[in-house]
């Protein structure tokens, strides 16, 4: 017969019970003790040197331009012929709304028409013509799913593996943990915010979460001068600068000495050191006059409507070509999240983006970078097949939808000149070759030279990953 214990004394064992756990730990981590793999990693240092991955990688560098609110794939990437011949009819099957007091089962064919493009004859709509022009270049999935419909919950899930999760590295902090950069007199992970404001989920887009700071992104600001104070007052620069670096470095030294294993200690330091050696290379790498006229205008800076985001497009190419691994664009709010006035509001964030988008690809291409520099395109959602406000043809929108949606991929080793998976013939769900976000995240991995499930930090005593070891596969079928 099994004795009965107070509460007090099972605490009180447990206890115990912990505290060797504890002490087993520390004793491992004397002299001429084997310390456990995760006790190891825990006392790694970290920096920003190149890291070579431990298999064959296509892609050295991605740029992700990010299209927050979700683009409607049926109007862009997607056509879907069945939704335009039963518009205005009721949607048979179950829809789920995000807003269901504006909500209607009215189907709503796209305005807008597509036609095929390029040697591959992928087709695409009218409000995209010069990503018409580089359809050879593009893996268009239209069987992307998050199996959510909110925003942020769908931003995390695709830039941090977890769906509503906060907290945790994003995409790009991933990328600059695992291969560092090869210019270290720029940051790895450089993100381009829009001059309107911050993204939905704001600085959470590009944070480094539970690693050391040193990995999360380094916003410029969105006009000019990108980098506030770069360059040193005339009265400190060149001789009385490097006195004063010199005695800073020595003295964090020493305090680093009195505190190791500190990583945040360990990055503060590390970005000191980088924002001095970024006095010359950012203030060169974000120089657009060095630019020919003719590139200026394929990115559209002549042009109202497209020089913001085209000066952003070309900066992105100008960093990457000098090194940093990461680089992400955003865009203020969410344009892309056509509630109403679809008719307007699509076309006008078509116009903005279009060309500067397509100018990227055709530049990195022209200057042999395409083939190991990723491109992204997309959001984190996609648009519902029937309307809001159905009533007024003019004031008429479309709801989110997370059960399936497009984006595109270029360069870095994935397969030009096609198309990836298929939504319903209503465009609703993903229903062939379905790509979840940890696919989609397995898949860029792959490409820089890792196994996803392989790549961890340890975080918590656990061996984290950016899929948290969830069911998810490499879609090599993309894959040149």
């Amino acid at each position: 017969m099994t004795p009965e214990i107070s509460r007090r004394d099972l605490l009180c064992r447990q206890a115990l019970g912990l505290g060797g756990v504890a002490v087993a730990s520390l004793l491992s981590a004397l002299p001429g003790s084997a310390a456990p793999p995760e006790i190891a990693a825990a006392r790694q240092t970290f920096d920003m040197l190149p890291k070579t991955p431990p298999a064959p990688a296509r892609a050295t560098a991605m740029i992700s331009l990010f299209m927050h609110g979700g683009p409607s794939h049926m109007d862009l990437l997607d056509p879907r012929p069945e939704l335009t011949k039963y518009s205005g009819t009721e949607y048979q099957g179950e829809v789920t709304y995000s807003f269901v007091n504006r909500a209607s089962k009215k189907l709503l064919g796209s305005p807008w028409r597509f036609r095929p493009h390029g040697q591959c004859g992928t087709e695409v709509s009218e409000l995209l013509p010069h990503t018409a022009g580089i359809v050879d270049e593009l893996c268009v999935i239209r069987s992307m799913h998050t199996g959510f419909n909110g925003h942020e919950v769908s931003i995390r899930y695709l830039n941090a593996g977890i769906p509503a999760v906060t907290g945790r590295p994003s995409l790009g902090s991933w990328v600059s943990y695992a291969l560092g950069t090869e210019n270290q007199n720029l940051p790895a992970y450089m993100v381009l915010t829009d001059p309107g404001g911050h993204p939905v989920d704001g600085v959470l887009n590009w944070s480094g979460g539970w690693m050391p700071a040193m990995f999360q992104g380094t916003v410029l600001r969105p006009q000019e001068p990108r980098i506030l104070n770069l360059a040193p007052p005339a009265h400190l620069a060149g001789v009385p600068q490097r006195q004063n670096l010199n005695l800073l470095n020595s003295l964090n030294r020493l305090h680093q000495q009195k505190y190791p294993g500190e990583s945040d200690l360990e990055a503060r330091i590390a970005s000191w050191e980088l924002a001095a050696r970024m006095q010359v290379a950012a203030s060169e790498a974000l120089d657009l006059s060095q630019e020919t006229q003719a590139t200026q205008q394929m990115y559209g800076l002549d042009k109202s409507e497209t020089r913001e985001y085209g000066t952003r497009c070309l900066l992105a190419r100008r960093l990457v070509e000098r090194g940093v691994r990461f680089v992400q664009l955003f865009l203020d709010g969410q344009p892309w999240d056509n509630h109403s006035s679809i008719r307007t509001t699509l076309p006008a964030a078509c116009r903005r983006t279009d060309q500067p988008a397509a100018a990227l690809v055709r530049d990195l291409r022209q200057r042999g970078l395409l083939e190991t520099t990723l491109v992204h395109w997309g959001g984190e959602i996609g648009r519902l097949p029937v309307t809001e406000n159905h009533g007024d043809p003019n004031a008429c929108g479309r709801d989110h939808n997370g059960q399936g949606f497009s984006m595109w991929l270029a360069g870095g080793g994935i397969k030009g000149g096609m198309t990836w998976g298929e939504t319903d013939p209503l465009g609703h769900a993903a229903v062939v070759n379905r790509v979840t976000a940890n696919d989609y995240q397995a898949t860029l991995l792959h490409l820089f030279g890792f196994d996803h499930a392989k790549l961890s930090f340890l975080h918590n005593s656990r061996l984290q990953t950016l899929t948290d070891q969830r069911e998810c596969r490499v879609v090599n079928e993309i894959i040149s």
